[in-house]
């Protein structure tokens, strides 16, 4: 299920587009003024962003410039009433990856999300490594270590911390583990994940019992927040 944030501030085109939104499958969080929308996009990872551009307290083209410079790639389609050529081009040149222009057809602005969603990238791939807390990853030596000692990872742990990181702020269910970690499918109910999961946590996490890296998302899986 696809994470969209609406950055809107009309309560009848928030209502209209959520509960649309809803229909097709999507889950959508609100916002209705620049500053939040910068906080939540930096804090948290959608999969796109629907971004109207006269907001309060920070405008849309605002906004998108600031996420950009702080390297958020997150697809975002700009909506606004401007209809001047001038607008898009700077919305564009920001880093937008489309524009709508109100009022738009619902189906336009549906097949518009579809299409930047299977073009986006389905993860982010860290170059040589990462690190997270006092934990250091070498992916090319596939080594770990924690605070400057090494640790002792099997290869299916040391690949499965990898999935996390590279799927760092997504929903990744079991199924997905196991079949892109483990190269199968299995029934919903195996152990599998959650044992290794936990096995893990015990490495890495300064607090296994209250994990602050590896979280568990109730009724759908685990997300790296590293």
């Amino acid at each position: 299920m696809k994470r969209l944030l609406l950055v809107e501030d009309e309560p009848g085109l928030v209502l209209t587009l959520t509960d649309r939104l809803a229909r097709e499958g999507y889950t959508t969080e609100t916002v209705g003024d620049g500053e939040t929308a910068l906080a939540r996009a930096t804090a948290d990872a959608f999969d796109l962003i629907l971004l109207d551009v006269m907001l309060p307290r920070l405008s849309g083209f605002d906004v998108l410039r600031d996420l950009r410079r702080r390297n958020v790639e997150t697809p975002v389609i700009m909506l606004t009433a401007r209809g001047q050529v001038v607008d898009k081009v700077v919305g564009l040149k920001l880093g937008a990856d489309d524009y709508v222009t109100k009022p738009f057809e619902m189906m336009e602005l549906l097949a518009r999300i579809e299409a930047k969603l299977r073009r986006a990238p389905v993860s982010v791939h860290p170059a040589e490594g990462h690190q997270f807390g006092d934990v250091r990853i070498d992916f090319r030596r596939a080594e770990v270590t924690r605070a400057g000692s090494p640790l002792d990872l099997s290869a299916r742990e040391f690949q499965l911390l990898r999935y996390f990181i590279e799927h760092r702020g997504a929903t990744l269910t079991r199924e997905e583990l196991l079949n892109e970690v483990w190269g199968y499918n299995a029934m919903p109910s195996t152990r599998t994940v959650d044992v290794h999961v936990a096995w893990l946590r015990q490495k890495v996490e300064p607090n296994p019992r209250h994990p602050q890296y590896i979280l568990t998302v109730h009724g759908m899986g685990y997300k790296f927040a590293g």
